[in-house]
């Protein structure tokens, strides 16, 4: 594929990461041992949360179920993208001919690109930034107010070895870290590629709005008639791709919610914890996870949101136009458009409801009314 496309390196990168770039090398094999890696780890993450579970100790119980539960959330969220990869792979051939039929509305498309680039910067780097909190940062702000020899990883983790001797405790810092790092990265790079595809979508109805501007204003019948043939064709295209970006991203915006609102509730728990016991280790690693949780679900909510927004801009396109200048004929045609626009195009969580901002208002007051409990019973 060429380099004429939407998708950013950052997140083409992580793409190949983990095996679902179309050609790359070995990607079955970057897939196994990456998830296989994934999964060991995740069984040690739950080990430690059933052999400390107590209720009378719920600062404890929380901060390793909080990071456990936003893991598995990464790691179901790649075998659903694994799952899907043949839905992606259509969409990475449909956006790779929108790129090669833009022709004179190129301007357009680079403008998506270049913020393309900067959000996914920002996406992938707040939970980039987060992860090395929760981990190395961690680590350091408790060894440095400890009076003795700190030996405690940072994830909690249940071994049935010592773990405290020199080089094994080392070797499963850097482990750790490496682990945090990269299934953080990949979570952001995951919301990268939703937000760049609602905005290679975004895109193309601009470049149909503008198609309709200048066909309003061409006074030969043969050329309008051309230019309707083809924004009936244009919309049909991106009717399938929004389509195929919600069968992709349908299970996973469903995981995202529900499970998003409990680790925003263990976060914010631990931010009231930490807040009174005045631990600035722990109010930083508790903060930045609130912060990358719910930045995951604002982006899904907003893309569904801004993929409604720019489907209805359609119709209003059409009707600002000057149909009334044009063949009846034709503008019997814009009609029939005009009305197929006004069903919105979205991204539903699940098949079930609808991605919007009122979505991401319920998901916080759920998780503070969660939190409220918690706090009671703390």
């Amino acid at each position: 594929m060429t380099r004429a496309r939407t998708i950013s390196r950052l997140v083409e990168i992580g793409l190949r990461f983990i095996g679902m770039w179309p050609d790359s090398a070995f990607p079955d094999l970057y897939w196994s041992v990456y998830i296989t890696a994934i999964a060991t780890l995740q069984y040690y993450q739950y080990s430690y949360v059933v052999a400390h579970f107590d209720l009378s100790n719920l600062s404890l119980l929380m901060d390793s179920l909080g990071l456990a539960l936003a893991n598995t959330l990464a790691f179901l969220k790649l075998l659903t993208l694994r799952w899907n990869r043949r839905i992606f792979h259509n969409i990475l051939t449909a956006m790779e001919r929108d790129w090669s039929n833009c022709g004179s509305c190129e301007s357009i498309m680079m403008t998506v690109k270049s913020l393309s680039r900067h959000y996914s910067i920002v996406l992938i780097g707040v939970h980039a930034l987060a992860a090395f909190f929760l981990s190395v940062a961690a680590y350091v702000f408790r060894a440095l107010s400890a009076s003795d020899d700190f030996r405690e990883l940072p994830v909690k983790m249940e071994f049935s070895f010592e773990v405290t001797k020199s080089p094994l405790f080392e070797c499963l810092l850097i482990g750790q870290f490496l682990y945090e790092l990269s299934l953080a990265s990949v979570a952001g790079m995951i919301n990268a590629l939703l937000a760049t595809l609602v905005l290679h979508v975004g895109g193309q109805i601009d470049i149909m709005r503008q198609a309709i501007i200048e066909m309003s204003s061409s006074t030969s019948p043969d050329i309008s008639l051309t230019v309707i043939r083809n924004l009936i064709h244009k919309h049909r295209k991106i009717i399938t791709l929004s389509e195929d970006i919600e069968n992709l991203f349908s299970s996973i915006s469903l995981m995202q919610l529900l499970w998003n609102t409990l680790i925003i509730c263990c976060a914010g728990f631990m931010i009231i914890i930490t807040l009174s016991h005045k631990s600035t280790a722990g109010l930083i690693k508790s903060v930045l996870l609130y912060v990358a949780k719910t930045l995951e679900v604002f982006v899904f909510c907003y893309a569904g949101e801004y993929l409604s927004a720019k489907s209805r801009s359609i119709s209003d396109a059409i009707y600002e136009s000057l149909w009334f200048n044009m063949e009846p004929s034709n503008s019997r045609v814009l009609l029939f458009i005009m009305v197929r626009s006004q069903k919105r195009l979205t991204i539903t969580a699940g098949k079930i409801f609808d991605l919007t901002l009122e979505g991401f208002m319920s998901v916080m007051k759920t998780s503070a009314s969660y939190m409220s409990v918690l706090h009671a019973m703390y």
